[in-house]
């Protein structure tokens, strides 16, 4: 297919930097966000625009066979592990039947990038957290770059009460628009600072504080992490969507004192992918106020910007070449 898209962010950054995410060997394409039009393959999707799919399961294995195949061993991860291949380039051989078909263009096809893994692994997050409606939520790292689909995927499954939390005032109340009930900024405070915070948002929604919450933890840094660790509480459960290499100190005998679970979740499996661009395409989740696009032939210096931390919306690169 040829790529329309490929979205730059956080885990390309540090492979270029060498850092611990360096899990793959040269020579090899990174990116694996990709919107973009089959060219060849089979004669009912040439033509057609498409979403791929971050994760590829192998659909022939037991992981699979238990209908967990997010986390099949043998995945294709585009920019990772299929083969040389990856986002950024200008095309890229991908399996035909995991293909999400973009039947009408609402918005430009590079903006569909971002459904490749920030829109679907909320959504994936949901799943296992079995999200229904009139559940209670709280987004640790609801201001960044997942968490902000995060807010509107929850909202959007049926959560009754949405609280984000995060560390940025403007991006928080950014997120009023977009999912988020309720926001509490986390920065200076203590946990304690927080439960009463939170507290209180419980009392002004007539809702419960100390149990039946879902915490989504999307930050993926440290302080994020022991916020949602120190929030989980009775019948509660913690879905662990942000990836940090750092250990966290909790006491787990909590987890049976609670009743409470803690619960990874990885990618998105295909099939949900129509389920998530309907959500896209009717508006429940807004995507365009959260990025920006850039041809890629300014990759180098996007890098480096963004390494710096000088974005505060998702890029897009545009193949130009």
């Amino acid at each position: 297919m040829r790529i329309g898209v490929m979205i730059l962010e956080g885990p390309y950054q540090h492979q270029a930097a060498d850092s611990a995410y360096h899990f793959v060997q040269a020579a090899l394409a990174l990116g694996h966000e990709i919107s973009g039009t089959v060219v060849a393959g089979p004669s009912d999707l040439v033509g057609k625009n498409v979403i791929v799919p971050a994760v590829m399961p192998c659909n022939n294995c037991p992981i699979c066979a238990q209908g967990r195949g997010n986390r099949c061993l043998n995945q294709k991860m585009p920019g990772n592990s299929l083969g040389i291949y990856g986002g950024f380039s200008s095309h890229i051989p991908v399996p035909a039947g995991d293909l999400c078909v973009i039947d009408e263009l609402k918005l430009p096809l590079d903006n569909y990038a971002v459904v490749a893994d920030a829109c679907t692994t909320p959504y994936q997050a949901g799943v296992r957290a079995d999200l229904k409606q009139g559940d209670l939520v709280m987004i640790t790292g609801a201001a960044g770059g997942v968490g902000v689909y995060m807010t509107q995927i929850a909202k959007a499954m049926g959560a009754k009460v949405v609280v984000g939390i995060d560390v940025v005032q403007p991006k928080l109340e950014r997120s009023l628009n977009f999912g988020a009930d309720y926001v509490i900024n986390a920065k200076g405070k203590d946990l304690k600072a927080i439960k009463d915070e939170h507290k209180a948002i419980c009392k002004a929604a007539g809702v419960p504080a100390n149990y039946g919450w879902k915490i989504f933890e999307c930050s993926g840094v440290t302080p994020g992490q022991d916020i949602a660790l120190g929030l989980l509480s009775f019948i509660g459960k913690l879905i662990v969507v942000g990836f940090n290499p750092k250990p966290n100190n909790f006491m787990i005998s909590k987890l049976m004192a609670f009743d409470a679970e803690m619960i990874g979740t990885w990618g998105c499996l295909p099939k949900y992918y129509p389920n998530v661009l309907a959500m896209v395409q009717d508006g429940r989740v807004q995507i365009q106020p959260f990025l920006e696009t850039k041809p890629m032939s300014q990759i180098e210096t996007v890098f480096e910007q963004q390494h710096s931390g000088l974005f505060d919306k998702r890029q897009v690169l545009v193949p130009d070449f």
